[in-house]
């Protein structure tokens, strides 16, 4: 018994699309998600460090 692979990487059954275009939306969402987690790092921090110096 051999298994063939699957001919795409979104698993639809569409042989159409290539699995790059699965690494694309990945590369996408993370980009998405570092630019969601910096904003939110900078709007923890003290505006213009203005507590901590004499």
């Amino acid at each position: 018994m051999t298994r063939t692979p699957p001919k795409s990487g979104s698993g639809d059954g569409k042989p159409g699309k290539p699995a790059t275009d699965r690494e694309t939306r990945l590369k996408a969402a993370l980009r998405a998600n570092l630019r969601r987690r910096k904003a939110q790092a900078r709007a923890r921090k003290p505006a213009d460090g203005a507590g901590d110096k004499d």
